[in-house]
C-alpha cells in the first residue's frame, strides 16, 4: 500500500511463515517505497503526446521467506511495477531496497552482481528461452554469466537442478525448447531462475499461459521450492482466486495505486476497497447451487495517460461521492495489517445526502487524446 517510507519495517502484516526470528521480520528482504514509473508517448514527427502514469507511488515491504501476490486488471501497471523492481527499465523515482543495497543507485557490475540474487520467471516460457539452445546449457547459462564452477561443475549443477524442478536429466537435458509442452517449458524456465540460489523470485503472470492442471502442478512446485530452497516471492496475476493458493498478502493494484493491501484470507473473506470486492464477485464459484458470478463493475479504465483526480477508481465506484473527486484516499489500517485507501471503505456505510460523482462514460482514446 502507498505510504510514506518510514524508518519501520515497513508496511504492517508482512511476516514470514514458519516462525522465523525477531530479527527477520524487522527486516523486509526488499522495501519498496514510493516508486514512480512514467512513459513519455511519441506522436508522429516525434512530439510529446502526454505521460503514461504506469505506477504512481506505491510502497510495501516482502518479508523473508514470504509471498506476497499483486492481482488488478490488465493495465493496472502490475508488470511494469516488477520490472522497475528489477530495474529493467529504472523507475523515474522512488527507492528499491533489496538486501541492504539501493537498487535505483547501482549500475554495471554492481546490479548484474546484486540481480543475481533477485531473478525473474516471465509468462511465455518458450519467449524467454533461446530457441537453439538444449535444455541444460539454458539451465547453465547464469552459471556461466557468473562464473560459477568449471564446465562439469555446472553441467553437474543444471541436471541437479532440472530433477530439482521435476524433469529427468537422461531425458530432458538434451531437448530443445520446440520438444516441450508449455508446462515443461516452464520448469526449465524455474530451474534457471534459481540456477543461482536467488533470496528472491519475482513471477510474472508465470502460469497464466498453462492449462489448470499444469497451473496447479507449477504451483506446487513453487511452493515446494519456497520451503526447501528459503524462497520469496512477488508473485504477479490477473487471477485472484490462483493468488489466493500462493500468497501470504496480496495487493490489488488500479490504474498504477495499491488500493487495498492484506493477508490473504483477511483480503478474501472481508475485501474493503468496492474494487477488490468486484474483482472476487466476478469469480465464478465451483460449489452446487452457488449463484453465477455477475460483472459488478461498468467502463472500461480510465487511461493512465490522464487518470481522474482524486481517487482513481471514482469514475467506476457505486459508492463514489464528491469527496473522491476532490481529495485522494490515503491508505488506512482497519484491521490487522489490513490496509485500504479508500474514503469510503466496504467496512463503513457511505454517508447519506451527499450527491453521487457522474459516471465517467468518455471512451478511453478519446481520453487519451486530451
Amino acid at each position: 500500500m502507498t505510504q510514506a517510507p518510514s524508518d519501520s519495517a515497513g508496511v504492517p502484516g508482512g511476516r514470514p511463515p514458519g516462525g522465523s526470528t525477531d530479527s527477520a521480520e524487522k527486516k523486509p528482504l526488499l522495501s519498496v517505497r514510493d516508486l514512480v514509473q512514467e512513459f513519455v508517448v511519441r506522436q508522429a514527427g516525434g512530439t510529446k503526446g502526454g505521460v503514461v502514469q504506469a505506477v504512481s507511488g506505491v510502497s510495501f515491504d516482502i518479508m523473508p521467506g514470504e509471498t506476497l501476490g499483486i492481482v488488478g486488471e490488465t493495465g493496472s501497471g502490475k508488470s511494469t511495477l516488477a520490472r522497475a523492481v528489477l530495474q529493467a527499465p529504472r523507475p523515474k523515482s522512488g527507492s528499491v531496497r533489496f538486501r541492504d543495497m539501493e537498487l535505483t543507485r547501482l549500475s554495471g557490475s554492481a546490479l548484474i552482481s546484486a540481480r543475481r540474487h533477485l531473478q525473474f520467471v516471465w509468462q511465455d516460457p518458450f519467449g524467454s528461452l533461446d530457441p537453439k539452445w538444449q535444455v541444460r546449457s539454458i539451465v547453465e547459462e547464469p552459471l556461466a554469466a557468473h562464473r560459477a564452477g568449471d564446465r562439469n561443475a555446472r553441467r553437474k549443477r543444471a541436471d541437479e537442478l532440472l530433477d530439482l524442478v521435476g524433469l529427468d536429466p537422461a531425458r530432458y537435458a538434451k531437448r530443445h525448447p520446440r520438444e516441450l509442452s508449455g508446462g515443461q517449458a516452464q520448469r526449465v524456465a524455474i530451474a534457471r531462475a534459481v540456477a543461482l540460489e536467488p533470496s528472491l523470485l519475482i513471477c510474472d503472470e508465470a502460469v497464466s499461459s498453462l492449462d489448470v492442471l499444469i497451473q496447479a502442478q507449477v504451483l506446487n512446485l513453487f511452493e515446494r521450492l519456497r520451503r526447501e530452497l528459503g524462497l520469496s516471492y512477488l508473485f504477479i496475476a490477473h487471477d485472484l482466486a490462483l493468488v489466493k493458493q500462493v500468497s501470504d498478502r496480496v495487493g490489488v493494484m488500479y490504474l498504477g495505486k495499491f488500493c487495498e493491501v492484506g493477508p490473504g484470507e483477511s483480503v478474501y473473506k472481508q475485501p474493503l476497497h468496492p474494487y477488490t470486492k468486484a474483482l472476487l464477485d466476478s469469480i465464478p464459484s465451483t460449489e452446487p447451487g452457488a449463484a453465477r458470478a455477475t460483472a459488478t463493475l461498468t467502463g472500461e479504465p480510465p487511461s493512465p495517460i490522464s487518470p481522474p483526480s482524486g481517487c482513481r477508481f471514482r469514475t467506476r465506484c457505486p459508492r463514489a461521492q464528491e469527496v473522491c473527486a476532490s481529495e485522494v484516499p490515503q491508505p488506512r489500517e482497519l484491521g490487522p495489517g489490513h490496509l485500504v485507501a479508500c474514503h469510503f471503505p466496504l467496512a463503513q456505510s457511505a454517508p447519506a445526502g451527499q450527491a453521487m460523482v457522474p459516471q465517467d462514460t468518455t471512451p478511453t482514446t478519446a481520453k487519451a487524446q486530451r
